[in-house]
């Protein structure tokens, strides 16, 4: 139970610093996927979308890198992921070239469509990063408000129309046009279109796709297994020794009760010679069932010393704990320990998809709650108790995300999937109900989650 308002404030601090940096380098596996597609990106932030960030832009490839003071994760803005489209868009492109600037009225004339139909071509152009917003500060528009402004511009773009996000632009060229100026369209307004379409996730296929969704997956799974590796080579992992002594006489105990302690060195348990901290184990456990009084000799500043246990029947723990030691894993134990590790976090997630195991593995899982608790009590612990919960952690995002339910990443893929065996994709209303669906379990496994975390760690049930 958590003790007073510091613990609390701590409790949450650790935590919503744990999930946002994981969430960030999920977030960072798709964005580097992206890149190496050659796919514009936008934005990639810590913290989630905010009126309020610290941002800076790249001038190589004209995405804006920040942090939020929301931090509930963190967010990539990959170009046409979102999926949108409209027959209207090559007209809407079209316009805002031929004007530099045009309001959404004069989209709507040029494009021969209306106003409503203008707005989501023009918004849909603005996630390829082919168009930008214009916010006229003489009729009160700001970046912050929840409503696309009434004009949209062009970017910036050298004589080979590549836009800041685009690999090989040079803007030192003659012919660059600035943002808000008018400019050229190539090979006319459908050509311009693929063109800008080639730039963006939209433009590859089922392979393409599926690989910047899984590397999210796969950076989170790599973050993990370093952590992992990182600790147990660096700080060593916890060994009880095997040498025949008492680390430790848990207070109250029938250990304690007979005057055994720390450090004694066990010589025999009832009659039977031990040399091993485990044949002291198993000595111990039999005397214990016999349920009778027993004797254990011991050595105590160099001489043997009769120790006798009186019990009242069987009993299962004398209450000694062996001398433990830290030892440091070589790279491959500790690579070896880490997959198996990985494939264990696996297991226990893939048991959400079997019915007959959902509530065992909802029982032993927590929310962002019970993860602030464990972050803080972690950290307490020093830095590898930390390191070892970030990597739980970040496993357990892996293997969340890839579950086939939308909107998560392994829905996603089940979705290109099947528009890869169909030929045709599926329509935006269909994607957007089945994530509602997914959305909707996942916020009642949320409270559901919660309320478990509440009477744990909160109520002390």
């Amino acid at each position: 139970m958590l003790a007073g308002l510091g613990g609390a404030v701590s409790a949450v601090l650790w935590g919503l610093v744990l999930l946002s940096v994981l969430v960030f380098v999920h977030e960072g596996g798709h964005f580097l996927a992206a890149r190496v597609l050659g796919i514009r990106v936008r934005e990639f932030f810590l913290g989630m979308p905010c009126r309020f960030r610290l941002a800076w832009e790249s001038r190589r490839y004209g995405t804006v890198y920040g942090a939020t003071p929301l931090l509930l994760g963190g967010y990539t803005m990959v170009c046409g992921m979102d999926g949108a489209s409209s027959p209207y868009l090559a007209g809407a492109l079209a316009s805002v070239a031929a004007h530099g600037r045009a309001t959404v009225d004069q989209v709507a004339a040029d494009a021969g469509c209306t106003a409503e139909e203008a707005v989501e071509a023009l918004a849909t152009l603005a996630d390829w990063g082919s168009v930008a917003p214009y916010y006229d500060p003489d009729l009160g528009e700001r970046p912050t408000d929840s409503t696309w402004p009434s004009s949209f511009e062009t970017l910036e773009r050298d004589p080979s129309l590549l836009t800041k996000y685009d690999r090989g632009h040079d803007f030192s060229l003659p012919g660059t046009t600035a943002q808000g100026e008018p400019h050229g369209l190539g090979e006319g307004p459908e050509a311009f279109l693929a063109a800008e379409r080639s730039h963006t996730y939209l433009a590859h296929g089922f392979w393409g796709r599926t690989f910047v969704l899984v590397s999210g997956v796969a950076v989170n799974l790599v973050c993990g297994i370093l952590l992992v590796v990182a600790v147990l080579t660096l700080a060593g992992v916890p060994v009880v020794g095997d040498a025949p002594v008492a680390g430790s006489v848990t207070e109250g105990s029938l250990a304690q009760q007979a005057g055994i302690e720390a450090g004694d060195e066990f010589v025999s348990v009832d009659g039977t010679p031990v040399s091993t901290w485990q044949g002291t184990v198993e000595a111990v456990r039999e005397a214990l069932s016999e349920g009778t009084d027993f004797t254990v000799t011991v050595r105590r500043d160099g001489r043997p010393v009769d120790v006798g246990v009186a019990l009242d029947g069987p009993a299962e723990t004398l209450g000694i704990q062996g001398t433990v030691e830290n030892v440091r894993l070589g790279i491959g134990d500790a690579l070896s320990y880490a997959l198996s590790y990985v494939g264990a976090t696996a297991s226990f997630i893939l048991r959400l998809l079997q019915p007959a195991h959902i509530g065992e593995v909802i029982e032993s899982s927590s929310s962002v709650v019970g993860i602030s608790v464990m972050a803080s009590e972690a950290a307490s612990q020093g830095m590898a108790s930390f390191a070892l919960l970030a990597a739980a952690v970040s496993l357990s995002l892996a293997f969340m995300n890839l579950l086939p339910i939308p909107p998560l990443d392994g829905g996603k893929i089940v979705i290109e999937a099947i528009q890869a065996v169909r030929r045709r994709p599926v329509s935006m209303r269909v994607q957007q109900g089945v994530s509602m669906v997914g959305i909707a379990l996942f916020m009642l496994l949320f409270f559901v989650l919660l309320r478990q975390d509440i009477v744990r760690f909160v109520l002390g049930g």
